[in-house]
């Protein structure tokens, strides 16, 4: 374990917008897309905060976490649990399957590789 201040600053600045979304966009893009795809990349940069892993497997397993909370709404794990009445629970394990949601982790794990990719080897122009 070794903190990162870089990462722990995006994930600062991240976790900002996400809240900054959750309070004041309701809209039909940035709230339901956007959001869903930084949520990958906060959660990504919040671990390397304090564990040096590799880059494609960490982006993957947050992957599969953010795959594994979508596919609890299917399942309503929130009511399941008792937890239905807790703005907390229902706003950060969601409430709502939705294929897209999926759709959008995967980009957000595409943007971690492809900048993580970017950042060790840039392009030359």
């Amino acid at each position: 374990m070794k903190f990162n201040r870089t990462y722990f600053l995006l994930a600062v600045a991240l976790f900002m917008i996400e809240v900054a979304i959750a309070a004041y966009m309701d809209d039909a893009v940035v709230r339901p897309y956007f959001g869903d795809l930084l949520v990958v990349i906060l959660i990504y940069c919040a671990i390397k905060t304090f564990i040096d892993s590799a880059p494609v497997k960490t982006a993957i397993a947050v992957f599969i976490f953010a795959c594994l909370i979508e596919v609890s709404q299917y399942y309503h794990l929130v009511q399941l649990l008792g937890w239905g009445r807790s703005s907390t629970a229902t706003t950060v394990m969601g409430t709502f399957f939705s294929f897209v949601d999926i759709l959008m982790y995967a980009l957000g794990t595409l943007v971690i590789i492809g900048a993580e990719t970017y950042l060790k080897n840039p392009l030359k122009i």
